[in-house]
C-alpha cells in the first residue's frame, strides 16, 4: 500500500535518495536547496549513514570522490554558485570513472546573483561542467514526485554506467510542497563494483582509481571508452514527455517549472483556437534529438520557454537542425515566467 506525505521538492530529493541506499552526504548550505542538507542532517544518524557538513563546497565534493571510491553510494547539493565551486571534483569524478549524485536547485546569476529561480545553469551542467572531454547525465524534474523519482533512479544510472549523475533543479521545485507516495522500491540489478577501493583482503590485486595518464595514447583510449558509454546513454536512456503534440503546429520546449507553466499555456493557446503542444526534456544530457527531429517535419515552429537567457534554444536548433523557426520565451535573474507570456510567444510564432 502506498503512503504518501506532504513535502517540500528538497525534502524529496533527500528521501530518494536514501530510498536509493545512499548513506554519505557532504554538502555546504546555500540557499534555495539548504532543506536537503537539514533534511540529511535528520535522517541519516537514524539509517546508520554519515551526514558532513564540510567546511567548504571544494570539500564536499571531493568528501564524494572519496566515499564513491570505495564503493559507497554518496551525493552533494548546492546551489549555482556553489555549483560551480564543485566543478574541479566534476572533472575529477569524470576522470576517475566514479559514480555520484550531484543536486543543483538553481538560484540567478552570474556572480552571487539572487536566490530567486533561474535555469540558467544549463550550459554548465550539459555542456560537461568542468575541463576535459566528459559529461554528466543531467535529470530535470517538474514535481515534487519527481524530485523523488529521478533522484533514486540517479542512483542507479550513475553505478551502471559509472558517471556522474545531476538532478537539476530550481528554487520553485525545491520549495514547493506537494502530496508525494514514497513507498519503497524494488532495487534495481547492478554490476558489482569489482574497481571498487574495499581492501585485497589478500584474494585479488590492488585496485587503482586514478585520474593522471601521462602516456597521451593511453588517455585518448579511455576517453573513447568513456564516449562508447555515453553513447549507450543516449540509446537507452533519454527520456522526455510530450503533451498534445499530435496535431500541433506549434510545440514549445520547456523542462522543470517552466513545463509547468508551459502546460497552461498550451491549454490557453488552444482555447483561442491555435494548435499548440509541449515538449518537455526529462534528461538535459542526453537530449531528447530523435523526438524533436522528428517534430520538426510535422509542425511550424517552436517556442522554447526557459528561466535563462535562451541556452536550451542552441540545443532545439540543433536537434531540429534549424528546419523550423526557434522562438524564445525568456526571464532570467530570479523572475518566474507566466503562462500569459509563453500564450504571446505562442501567438506570434503561429503568426508568422
Amino acid at each position: 500500500m502506498s503512503e504518501k506525505v506532504l513535502m517540500k521538492g528538497n525534502e524529496a530529493i533527500a528521501e530518494g535518495a536514501l530510498l536509493a541506499g545512499c548513506r554519505h552526504y557532504f554538502g555546504y548550505p546555500i540557499t534555495p536547496q539548504t532543506e536537503i542538507a537539514a533534511y540529511m542532517a535528520k535522517r541519516m544518524p537514524k539509517v546508520d549513514g554519515v551526514f558532513l557538513q564540510a567546511e567548504s563546497e571544494v570539500a564536499s565534493i571531493n568528501m564524494v570522490i572519496g566515499a564513491s571510491a570505495a564503493g559507497k553510494r554518496a551525493m552533494t547539493s548546492s546551489s549555482s554558485p556553489g555549483v560551480a565551486l564543485k566543478s574541479e571534483g566534476l572533472s575529477y569524478l569524470a576522470g576517475c570513472d566514479l559514480p555520484a549524485v550531484v543536486v543543483n536547485i538553481q538560484r540567478g546569476g552570474p556572480g552571487l546573483g539572487g536566490i530567486q529561480p533561474s535555469q540558467a545553469d544549463y550550459f554548465h551542467a550539459t555542456k560537461g561542467g568542468a575541463h576535459g572531454d566528459f559529461h554528466m547525465l543531467v535529470l530535470a524534474p517538474n514535481s515534487v514526485q519527481e524530485m523523488l523519482d529521478y533522484t533514486y533512479k540517479a542512483f542507479d544510472l550513475a553505478d551502471q554506467y559509472r558517471i556522474t549523475a545531476m538532478i537539476l533543479g530550481d528554487g520553485i521545485l525545491g520549495q514547493m510542497m506537494e502530496p508525494i507516495d514514497i513507498s519503497p522500491k524494488e532495487p534495481a540489478k547492478l554490476p558489482p563494483k569489482d574497481w571498487a577501493l574495499t581492501g585485497t583482503r589478500g584474494e585479488r590485486k590492488p585496485n587503482i582509481v586514478n585520474s593522471l595518464y601521462l602516456n597521451p595514447e593511453d588517455l585518448e583510449a579511455l576517453n573513447f571508452q568513456r564516449f562508447e558509454r555515453y553513447r549507450q546513454i543516449e540509446e537507452k536512456e533519454t527520456l522526455h514527455e510530450t503533451y498534445r503534440t499530435e496535431d500541433a503546429e506549434i510545440v514549445v520546449v520547456a523542462y522543470g517549472a517552466a513545463s509547468r507553466i508551459a502546460k497552461n499555456a498550451i491549454d490557453l493557446a488552444r482555447e483561442g483556437g491555435v494548435k499548440a503542444g509541449l515538449l518537455r526534456p526529462i534528461t538535459l544530457w542526453p537530449f531528447p534529438k530523435k523526438p524533436l527531429r522528428e517534430l520538426a517535419d510535422k509542425v511550424k515552429a517552436f517556442v522554447v520557454a526557459e528561466l535563462s537567457m535562451g541556452q536550451m534554444v542552441e540545443d532545439v536548433r540543433l536537434s531540429t537542425e534549424s528546419l523550423r523557426p526557434v522562438y524564445l520565451s525568456a526571464h532570467t535573474g530570479g523572475v518566474v515566467t507566466t503562462p500569459e507570456e509563453i500564450l504571446e510567444h505562442i501567438k506570434q510564432a503561429a503568426a508568422n
